[in-house]
């Protein structure tokens, strides 16, 4: 019978299938424990990803009712949960932040980053991957754009690992004494970038107008946000795809011989790795959808992972890995108002470390059956990961 099922762990290993039989089956799927729809084809997602009045963030982005409230974020309001057209405002703020010359600039500090850890796994020879390269990585690049000192970064990958955990599981109420350290610190950075502006987002946010226009309540809830959608997602991406290289070798020789193709061939692997699996919104009308009517105030899940692998959209081989696929419209990052602000660093992120593999472990190798899939029903991500860089010999 098709049904939706949260997943969370080792279940993560395949949900695809049942994404499939809920495409094929049941496109807008009840789920009676909880109350919930459940959204799986890449046409209906994608229109409401679009629909920002009828499908809200308002209420939150899990399938779980009050869900803000009973974390305490609706206090500082994460532009996430912001409808247009107060979204639309902050948005416009915050991107100043997001530039292509930001990116850009990065873009050696990140090099430099992914090259002395990928050199140190040579050296070891066989390492997890995942602590060694994938998490840390996008840490340093979002205490990057927040502003983050050097001489804080250590105290800030802590911060970042208790509440990327914490929120992974819905719990973040365990994390809650490093949440107040959270929110003490940037306080600080706010008060700090009013008088000493840097080039970061926070700087840009503080200096936004006259210096008083965003509600530093909003700035908190941005870094924030920064900190716990920023990572794990990120990671994921990164770990996936890796494993999706590994598991087809052929894929992974075509980047090798050709790394002109990387560029393209990270859209392809954010397609099929969609780390953010799927998120909810909450309706604010009735809607009719296949038959069915799912009413107001109602939790809405948008499955972007079932989409990004919808035959109807993406043609037959919809499941498999192609690099030279020039996919097009894929939902890994949302889509409209809420598109993801920090797309282009994740595929920076992603170019960088497939191009210096390339270069430096052409051999390389996951082992993905010993590796362990994180806790929670929303990111699908690899905890751990073991990484082999292979023999250092030539290609030819």
């Amino acid at each position: 019978m098709t049904g939706f099922v949260p997943r969370s762990g080792e279940s993560w290993r395949d949900p695809f299938s049942m994404y499939a039989d809920l495409r094929t089956n049941d496109p807008a799927h009840h789920v009676l424990e909880g109350n919930y729809w459940v959204l799986s084809r890449h046409a209906d997602v994608i229109e409401a990803a679009r629909d920002t009045e009828t499908f809200s963030s308002a209420q939150g982005l899990t399938f779980t009712y009050d869900d803000v409230a009973s974390v305490g974020l609706d206090q500082i309001a994460p532009m996430v949960f912001l409808d247009p057209p107060d979204h639309t405002e902050f948005r416009r703020l915050v991107a100043r932040g997001f530039t292509p010359r930001q990116v850009s600039s990065i873009e050696p500090e990140v090099r430099e980053f992914v090259i002395s850890r990928i050199e140190a796994s040579c050296v070891s020879g066989r390492v997890d991957i995942v602590s060694e390269l994938l998490k840390p990585l996008p840490t340093m690049v979002v205490g990057h754009y927040l502003g983050v000192p050097v001489e804080d970064r250590s105290r800030f990958d802590s911060w970042v690992e208790q509440i990327v955990g914490a929120s992974a599981t819905g719990n973040i109420l365990d994390a809650i004494d490093t949440v107040s350290q959270v929110i003490e610190y940037f306080s600080a950075l706010v008060e700090d970038r009013r008088l000493n502006p840097g080039d970061d987002v926070i700087s840009e946010l503080v200096q936004a107008g006259d210096g008083a226009a965003v509600d530093p309540m909003r700035i908190l809830g941005f870094a924030f946000t920064m900190m716990t959608g920023g990572n794990d997602t990120s990671t994921g991406m990164l770990g996936t795809g890796l494993d999706l290289l590994s598991q087809h070798p052929d894929q992974w020789r075509l980047l090798v011989d050709q790394p002109e193709l990387i560029p393209n061939a990270v859209t392809e692997l954010l397609r099929l790795s969609s780390p953010v699996q799927g998120l909810a919104r909450t309706t604010t009308r009735a809607v009719e959808l296949h038959g069915k009517v799912i009413p107001p105030n109602t939790k809405v899940m948008l499955l972007y992972a079932s989409a990004n692998r919808d035959p109807l959209h993406f043609g037959p081989t919809a499941g498999e890995l192609d690099v030279t696929r020039h996919p097009g419209q894929i939902l890994t990052f949302g889509h409209g108002a809420h598109y993801c602000l920090g797309a282009a660093a994740a595929r920076l992120m992603g170019r960088v470390v497939l191009e210096e593999l390339a270069s430096r472990c052409p051999h390389f190798s996951v082992d993905s059956n010993n590796g362990t899939f994180s806790a929670g029903n929303f990111v699908r991500w690899f905890d751990s990961l073991p990484f082999d860089p292979g023999l250092r010999r030539s290609d030819t």
